[in-house]
């Protein structure tokens, strides 16, 4: 019957199926949606192909990341996730509760941290290298994960260098329509981001000169840009969220110059601009050496320099035996992974011994610092060679290498810095805190130690508050301590827009060459060379007026007088040393007395345990 009247009236199929489902109770019409209609697949299922898009669209994303991008993208996802990580446990695990346990907190970020800059390569190796040359005052556990932080790297395959020449040059190293005559494919040093070949260059007699080739390695260029921007985001979400430490000022500062030291053609004006400096300074001319360059075989990603025959000053072995020294109670294994291996050693012995070596180093750093304006911020003993002099073989001439990292800094600069040295060596307080205060430095005792790498501690006679305070540190738990760092950092970057970026490049240079002239036993006294040409270029200033000069000069006389002082506990330290080791026993030099003071200063202070790793050049 019913079908009798909706064929009658001509009812559409389903019609009566939407209206009974208007009038169906709620609980029926739920019950009827949970039911999976035919064909439709199972909630399971497309939970399961939408995870399978996903994969593949991951491991797509990460294998043209990989072929096209040089896993940059792949890099900075590590970054955050450990960042993320690091930050996390410090948020959870950071606490009075937990002062017990800060010490296994530092042992896992280190190892994190460490394992991030090792694992990414490239541009990271060299942001951990400024780390680890002012890790000072970081937790101990990270001063030794940075202690072991080289910039070492496997080569990349001949192949990969020929490409590079292609692109560069239109043609190969070497062979029929080559760049050199001969090119040697194994490269004799690589580093995180450029390898070194040694090559002949093509000359009609054959007699071209040897040369040092250095490569870029390709994946740099691609990776840069990311690794910066990752440093970026890390350091401003570090100081704006998390730990509230005034770190973000230095990143433009930073990297622009890390940029600078990937680019070969700045390389070498770098180098051409030094030897010309070198050449001008008469102390200097005839003791220090850098290596021709050659611009008609440079571009931003090639290099080609004078080849040259020594030994580094990494290999104190090979040291040790070219200037006849006794092999005392040093260490003589080389400080560095990267140490290629000594050319054959001349007859006799250098003039001059060890001793002489370090006075031209320290000599020469303090000349760019305190003269020039012009400083290397890489001198690592890898990047000094030793050799015979060309002209006068029984002495020895220091050649510095590797100029991609330079700082100008303006004269300004130059005058208030050597005058806090200046100050510092005649312990005249009144002059550190003005410096220190023009800077935006709140607390000058702090920036005095950091300067001369030694303790300085300000009388507490006149202050009797910072005294009280001094003594109830010396009380605290780790978790209160660290809080108390925290706030004294703080204190020390009071001022960050005046603080003037160099200082985290000079800085870096002062505790390498700290670390090199200990690396031999002190054999020169580094701060009275330093504090030397620090007041002489302050006598030598051309805006002097003639009372201006006269007054200088006084001043010079009072800073002679005041490292007399100095120089009688240094030829103390080198007498204690001599005996020890007459004894038998391992000697200390003036540089281990100043670390080991320093480190005791630390600790006292502020609650921090320098490891003996952290001035190591």
């Amino acid at each position: 019957m019913f079908r009798l009247y909706a064929s009658a009236y001509r009812i559409r199929p389903g019609f009566l199926d939407k209206a009974s489902a208007t009038t169906r109770p709620s609980s029926l019409r739920f019950n009827s949606t949970t039911q999976n209609a035919p064909g439709r697949p199972s909630r399971a299922r497309r939970l399961g192909k939408g995870l399978a898009y996903s994969a593949t669209g991951i491991v797509g994303i990460w294998f043209l990341d990989k072929q096209f991008n040089a896993s940059s993208i792949t890099r900075n996802a590590r970054t955050i996730w450990t960042c993320a990580m690091i930050a996390l446990d410090y948020k959870m695990n950071f606490t009075h509760a937990k002062s017990d346990q800060i010490p296994a907190l530092h042992e896992r970020v280190a190892n994190r941290v460490y394992n991030l800059l090792t694992t990414n390569g490239g541009l990271y190796i060299k942001i951990g290298q400024a780390i680890a040359n002012n890790a000072a005052l970081l937790p101990r556990p990270m001063q030794e994960k940075f202690a072991k932080l080289f910039d070492d790297a496997p080569q990349v395959p001949y192949e990969v260098v020929r490409k590079v020449f292609v692109s560069e040059f239109g043609r190969p190293p070497a062979g029929p329509d080559g760049v050199f005559e001969i090119f040697e494919e194994k490269a004799v040093a690589s580093a995180s981001v450029a390898q070194v070949h040694r090559a002949k260059l093509n000359s009609p007699d054959g007699n071209g000169a040897w040369v040092a080739v250095k490569i870029q390695k390709p994946d740099v260029s691609k990776q840069v840009e990311w690794d910066l921007g990752a440093f970026r985001i890390v350091m401003w979400t570090y100081e704006n969220y998390l730990f509230d430490m005034p770190v973000y000022f230095v990143v433009d500062f930073v990297s622009d110059h890390l940029r600078r030291e990937l680019d070969f053609e700045l390389e070498a004006e770098n180098a051409r601009r030094t030897a010309e400096f070198v050449a001008k300074e008469p102390r200097l001319a005839d003791r220090v050496y850098i290596p021709k360059v050659y611009p008609e075989y440079t571009t931003k990603k090639v290099m080609v320099a004078e080849w040259i025959e020594g030994v580094r000053l990494s290999d104190r072995a090979g040291i040790m035996r070219l200037m006849g020294e006794e092999e005392t109670d040093l260490d003589l294994s080389p400080t560095t992974s990267r140490t290629p291996p000594a050319p054959p050693l001349p007859s006799k012995p250098l003039k001059g011994g060890v001793a002489a070596i370090m006075n031209t180093m320290v000599e020469l750093f303090s000349a760019q610092i305190f003269s020039w304006g012009w400083v290397h911020c890489d001198p690592h003993p890898g990047n000094v060679i030793i050799r015979p002099h060309p002209s006068r073989p029984r002495y020895p001439q220091l050649v510095l290498i590797d100029h991609g990292l330079y700082v100008r800094v303006s004269d300004e600069f130059r005058r208030q810095y050597a005058t806090l040295w200046k100050g510092l060596m005649t312990v005249d307080v009144d002059v550190i805190k003005g410096v220190a205060s023009e800077w935006g430095i709140g607390t000058p005792d702090l920036f005095a130690s950091a300067t001369l790498l030694r303790p300085v501690t300000f009388s507490y006679k006149d202050d009797p508050e910072a005294a009280r305070q001094a003594e109830e540190f010396s009380k605290m738990d780790q978790y209160e301590r660290s809080v108390q760092m925290k706030e004294r950092l703080k204190n020390f970057l009071q001022d960050t827009d005046k603080m003037p970026k160099e200082l985290v490049f000079i800085g870096r240079n002062m505790r390498i060459v700290q670390g090199n002239n200990q690396l031999y036993g002190s054999p020169v006294n580094r701060i009275r060379i330093t504090g030397y040409w620090a007041s002489r270029s302050l006598t030598r200033s051309p805006d002097l007026s003639l009372s201006g000069r006269l007054q200088e000069y006084a001043r010079y006389l009072t800073f002679v007088l005041a490292t007399w002082a100095i120089d009688v506990a240094f030829f103390a330290s080198k007498l204690r040393r001599w005996v020890r080791i007459r004894m038998g026993l391992k000697g200390e030099g003036f540089e281990d007395e100043l670390e080991r003071t320093m480190r005791g200063f630390a600790k006292d202070n502020f609650g921090v345990e320098i490891s003996d790793t952290a001035f190591t050049g």
